[in-house]
Order: structure tokens, then sequence, then C-alpha cells
């Protein structure tokens, strides 16, 4: 019995040139990936083991950053805890700002895009500026809010200067600047492919707007849910402009996120290689909380087609 060897794919020169003009148009892209993406996670992982402080050569030390920062750094756990209460608060509730919003502008209404625009401006408002205009809002002495509640009597809180209502006064700020932005065009988008169809036969068998909203819509949304949950628990752990500029941790470190810690043992005190260890234990707990979330989304994501 004879065996023939696998014949070898012969490339035309055509081919090879189209092959050779694609990697010349994705060469940009993969320099820059290299240079700006996979280069500095693969340092950072190599500095996370060393003593580097800019100024010396890194010196390698093994897991002792690791050790530090679970035993010995005062800071490091409690910026965790923090930034997951800011998390358990934000999320949940940017999540339902945002579909109600994509509900309401869902609708047949006058000037829908008009209210659409309106919603969306303040995502366009720089960071900075947002941080400056709730600082004053919420000054417990002169600010907007405590005045209008001083109104109807009302003794509003201390805010941002209170070390109780600092993180929930960061949460109120991220919800204005967030709830009509991408997320909602998400929403909207995930709204506007349910089959009409099938909202018709539902109307139709009696069910009402609440019925149809929960046991028709609410699923076959799902997906979109998702993907903005996994989005959103990522981006609320990752804060860190507003707390920078409105707070700075403050005050007595009430608003001292993990995000924070590491900005300050690395550009203040150019501890460089405890902040990459540092963010590689952050970086590890993200994927940890991604990868159970899809392990768990198995039991209330419905996709269209699939067989249960």
């Amino acid at each position: 019995m004879t065996t023939h060897a696998p014949a070898r794919t012969h490339w035309s020169p055509m081919r090879r040139r189209e092959a050779i003009e694609g990697i010349l148009y994705l060469s940009p892209w993969i320099i820059g990936f290299v240079v700006f993406v996979a280069g500095p996670l693969l340092a950072s992982l190599y500095l996370g083991f060393t003593k580097y402080n800019v100024l010396r050569p890194a010196q390698w030390i093994g897991l002792q950053n690791y050790v530090t920062a679970f035993t010995q750094d005062p800071l490091f756990l409690p910026s965790i805890w923090r930034t997951f209460y800011y998390a358990l608060l934000s999320v949940p509730l940017a999540m339902a700002g945002s579909l109600v919003v994509a509900l309401l502008l869902n609708q047949r209404l006058w000037a829908t895009t008009m209210w659409r625009t309106f919603y969306f401006l303040p995502t366009l408002t720089p960071l900075l500026a947002v941080a400056l205009l709730w600082r004053w809002m919420l000054n417990p002495d002169v600010g907007l809010v405590n005045y209008l509640l001083a109104q109807v009597g009302i003794k509003g809180p201390g805010w941002l200067a209170s070390t109780t209502w600092a993180i929930p006064s960061l949460v109120i700020m991220g919800l204005w600047n967030s709830i009509g932005g991408s997320r909602m065009i998400i929403f909207l988008a995930g709204l506007q492919d349910v089959p009409k169809e099938i909202l018709e036969s539902a109307e139709i068998d009696g069910a009402g707007s609440w019925s149809k909203f929960w046991h028709v819509t609410l699923p076959l949304i799902s997906p979109t849910i998702f993907f903005n949950l996994v989005l959103g628990i990522i981006f609320a752990l990752r804060t860190f402009d507003t707390a920078l500029i409105a707070t700075n941790g403050g005050p007595a470190r009430a608003t001292w996120f993990i995000s924070l810690h590491i900005y300050q043992n690395a550009f203040v005190s150019f501890d460089m290689g405890y902040a990459s260890a540092l963010s590689w234990v952050f970086f590890l707990i993200l994927f940890v909380l991604t990868y159970l979330q899809f392990r768990l989304s198995g039991s209330w994501v419905f996709y269209a087609g699939e067989r249960r």
C-alpha cells in the first residue's frame, strides 16, 4: 500500500503579494500594540518582582512586593473595599437609569432626536469640568444642592467633605455624566432590535405593558444587559479621574480607590516596582470577576436562535 504525502499549498504570486500588502496595512497597529500595550504589560509583569524607582536599576526581590501589599500596606486592602463599594452603588443605578432613559427614548415621542441629544450632551462634558461643577454644587456651605434642600426644610449632608457621603457623591457625579452616554445608546439599539411581531402577539394574548417588558423585552435584550454589565463593572472598578479631581482621595482617604493607590505609588512616590505588582493584583481581580460573570451568564442570558 502506498501513501502519498500531503500536497503542499502553493501560493501564487498574486496571493503572496496580497498577504504582504495585508501585513503592511496592519503593521502600524501591530507596532503600536507591541510598543504601547504588549511591551509595557510584559515590562510591568517583570517589574512587579523588582524594587525599582526609575533612578536606579531594577533589583529582583521575588514576591516581596505582593507580600508587602497584603501584609504591610495599610492602604491596599481598604482601597479595594472602597472601590468595590463604589461599584456596588454605581453599577446597578447606572444600569437601571440608562435602561429607563433608553425605554423613554424608544417611544414615538415628539422631537425624539432632540431629547436623545439632550440626554447625550453631559457625556461630552470634560471630566475636569464635571468634577469642578459638582464640587461647587455639592459644597456643604454654598452649594446649590444644599441650598435647594434647605428651601424645603432639609439640612443637606457634607457631601464631598463627609467621609460617609463622599463615595455616594462621586456616584451622583458619575451617574449625571454617564446615564445618557454609550450605555444608553447600546440599550436603545437592543430595544430597537426586539421584533415588533413578538410584542404584537403578546399584546393580542392580553399582555399589558409591564408583562410585555418583563416577559418579552427583558429576555430578548439580556445579551445587551450582560454586555453593559461586564463593561460597567470594569469601568466602575477602574474609576480614577473624578476621585482625583474632586477629592484627591479624601476626606480622610474616604475615596482612596485602588487606582489612586497605584497612581500614588507609581507617579508620586516613584515606586514603580510596587505599583506594577499592585496593577497585576488589580488585573487578576478584574479577570476573575469577568470570568465569573461569563460562567454565570448562561442561567439568565438568552441568545436568539440558541437551543435550550
